[in-house]
């Protein structure tokens, strides 16, 4: 066992060296998972997919590495020792909103999966999965969050200004006044979105399926977190809202004002 993982180890390195020795800059990966089994599985398949690839066991260590490697992705185990993946993805929201999150869940409970959206999650996977499920999940939220597709009514990432909201997609920044705004790559592409439709009422289907790739049934509230969050951000007063307004029984809308 010992010889092996030594041998996996110059493997990862003669990797590394490899893709330095090129100038690639490889995409980067954080496993936050206690089972030694899926959490090998995982950190040696998307290895020889060509990732660099962090592991932490617990909670607490996926928090810390998080904070320190900057990884492109995360992909987050729901039952962690230390601190639980409810709780992680809390956390990473509130100090690095910009990293995408991949939530494990070994539940196939409705609940389990929203808790994990509405705490920021930008996608899960039920265990048991498949590992090139799992790899074009991940491919899917670098992708919303790197290209982030022009919007609808927005020809092109041309800054939207509304009001004292301005927003930069080519940088995914937010500026409320001179005030910088975190957001999480969810919460920016439906402010983007709304802004880039002023009066235009979205429906909550069409958001899940709009932001979220496909459809996730019976999540709606997902959305009404996500928009709750956002508020707290952007508005003076998030229990009165002036830029992003609910349409009753429909969904929301960005003020047209």
């Amino acid at each position: 066992m010992q010889n092996s993982a030594s041998e996996k180890a110059k493997s990862v390195n003669r990797e590394e060296d490899a893709a330095s020795s090129t100038g690639a800059r490889k995409t980067t990966l954080l496993v936050v998972e206690d089972d030694e089994n899926i959490s090998s599985a995982i950190s040696e398949y998307f290895t020889r997919a060509g990732y660099s690839v962090r592991t932490a066991e617990d909670g607490v260590a996926g928090v810390q590495s998080a904070m320190s490697d900057h990884p492109d992705a995360i992909v987050l185990d729901l039952m962690l020792p230390k601190m639980d993946g409810l709780a992680v993805c809390r956390e990473l929201r509130e100090k690095a909103p910009y990293i995408p999150i991949l939530m494990l869940t070994a539940k196939d409970d409705v609940v389990d999966k929203v808790l994990g959206l509405e705490m920021g999650a930008d996608d899960y996977i039920t265990k048991p999965f498949s590992l090139r499920e799992l790899e074009a999940r991940i491919k899917s939220v670098l992708r919303r969050v790197r290209t982030s597709a022009s919007a609808e009514g927005g020809s092109d990432d041309a800054p939207i200004t509304r009001g004292k909201l301005r927003i930069d997609p080519s940088k995914r920044e937010v500026m409320v006044g001179d005030r910088h705004v975190e957001l999480t790559p969810k919460e920016f592409d439906l402010l983007r979105l709304f802004a880039s439709n002023p009066g235009r009422v979205f429906p909550r289907k069409y958001l899940l399926e709009k932001i979220w790739d496909y459809s996730y049934e019976g999540y709606d509230r997902t959305i009404d977190s996500h928009i709750n969050r956002l508020r707290a951000k952007i508005e003076d007063n998030p229990e009165n809202p002036q830029m992003v307004l609910t349409v009753w029984g429909i969904g929301y809308k960005f003020c047209d004002e």
